[in-house]
């Protein structure tokens, strides 16, 4: 606790001294962030295979390239998102002017999940440099190698009074939520988040949360299933389905349900061989409690295929369980893991109706051709954010928020968003000493108040 409310205090006497708010300043930082990052890349590669079995592949495209593009994203725009904005005044305050500004909180925290352990601590502080804040970094403390080249990272790169990695267990992360941030940002579970919102609200400070939920697939029997089954399988099982917005379940029309599960076991085996723990693109689960976690959901009656597991290894084979009901253990929380239930509708009201009795999922994913049935799902059901006719890709562009809704979150960044997620935005009227209008003032009389009805109609 000394540590945190020490690096707090240098950090606060850091960020008064102004440079973060410099503009310039800010760009520099995001470059700088993005030369670290090239020149480490072998380093976080290596690093997330170790900790996760992540290929090369998923490693640059989800956790590297991704930040590449989204630095550039940022340094292209932040000059016109961070400046002040006149906007309209109201005829009362004839005389006056308006304005925003964005102003950056301070000293914000970042706490980061396990299952994208680089790229889900370095958006965020992409996010925090471009809104001028200083920073310190809590990793996953699951993922020790990539922890690991996060502080070396930051530690060549930043001052620390700027940017700081501060590493640890559940005591090291209770002292940090604890402590008097101006703001914070959490990345993993539901039952984790809540106990960062209570610790948040015991200082009153402000927090994003980005957690989870059981994301639903929904597959109409109009939809194309040979696309479909390639997209949810790829969606599911990549990093081996530990991503929040991993289709979680699915809901296919009896119609078409042999046909997708027939064709999601073709696609599997295209992508990892008929062995998946030989593939070099099929990776791990992140530790033993997990692995115990998931496999205490494999229903072996229920298994049409896979469900096979080596725990040494931490390895468990891709897995598509049938004729789920909505009652069975696997559909009591999110599974975070490479189980795929299936469940059967005739009737879509039927589905929106259930879904919308659980908890609000962070992602929903609808497999249709009919723009009808299309709206319907996104209209009637309440959830972060998802796709038509795909799986996840939502999350890959700047322009589009990401957050959930209910137990799924509360808050959301990406892009423009980032920058406003980690700003205070601050209202300024300025009136001219030149007009002064005195029916404002006491006392008060019957032509007054005529007056202002006139006005405030």
């Amino acid at each position: 606790m000394e540590e945190v409310l020490n690096t707090l205090e240098e950090q606060k006497k850091y960020f008064y001294e102004g440079k973060t708010k410099d503009i310039y300043f800010r760009i520099n930082q995001l470059k700088k962030l993005k030369k670290g990052i090239s020149e480490n890349e072998k380093l976080i590669i290596d690093a997330l295979y170790k900790d996760l079995h992540k290929p090369e592949f998923e490693a640059y495209a989800t956790e590297i390239g991704y930040l590449y593009d989204s630095i550039g994203h940022f340094i292209k725009n932040l000059g016109k998102w961070a400046r002040v904005k006149t906007v309209r005044t109201p005829r009362v305050h004839f005389g006056s002017k308006s304005y925003i500004y964005s102003e950056p909180y301070g000293s914000v925290l970042i706490v980061g999940p396990f299952n994208y352990p680089f790229q889900l601590v370095i958006e965020p502080l992409i996010g925090a440099i471009s809104a001028g804040n200083c920073v310190v970094i809590k990793p996953s403390e699951f993922t020790t190698n990539v922890s690991k080249v996060v502080v070396k990272l930051i530690r060549e790169n930043f001052d620390e009074r700027y940017i700081k990695v501060i590493e640890g267990g559940k005591e090291t992360t209770a002292a940090l939520i604890n402590s008097p941030f101006d703001y914070i940002f959490f990345t993993g579970s539901i039952n984790v988040g809540k106990i960062v919102m209570e610790a948040a609200a015991k200082n009153l400070v402000p927090v994003t949360l980005e957690l989870g939920g059981k994301s639903p697939t929904i597959v109409h029997k109009d939809a194309n299933i040979e696309i479909a089954a390639q997209r949810i399988v790829w969606g599911k099982f990549m990093n081996v389905g530990q991503t929040c917005v991993a289709p979680d379940y699915i809901l296919v029309h009896r119609e078409v349900r042999e046909e997708l599960i027939s064709k999601m076991i073709k696609k599997i085996k295209v992508f990892y061989g008929n062995n998946p723990k030989t593939s070099r693109d099929y990776g791990r689960i992140v530790n033993e409690k997990q692995m115990s976690r998931l496999i205490g959901l494999i229903d072996k009656n229920k298994t049409v295929f896979g469900g096979d597991y080596d725990i040494e290894d931490l390895y468990i084979h891709p897995t598509i369980m049938d004729n789920v009901k909505w009652e069975d253990k696997v559909m009591e929380e999110e599974i975070f893991g490479p189980i795929l239930p299936v469940l059967t509708y005739e009737n879509l009201d039927d589905v929106i109706i259930k879904i919308n009795s659980r908890p609000k999922p962070l992602a929903l994913y609808v497999f249709t051709e009919d723009k009808k049935i299309e709206e319907k799902t996104i209209q009637g059901i309440s959830y972060g954010g998802g796709c038509v006719n795909d799986t996840m890709t939502h999350l890959a562009s700047p322009f589009l928020p990401f957050g959930g809704v209910g137990t799924a979150g509360l808050g959301s960044y990406h892009g423009r968003k980032s920058f406003e997620t980690f700003s205070h935005i601050k209202s300024v009227l300025k009136k001219s000493t030149k007009i002064n209008f005195k029916f404002i003032f006491p006392p008060y009389n019957r032509g007054k108040v005529a007056l202002l009805r006139k006005i405030m109609k």
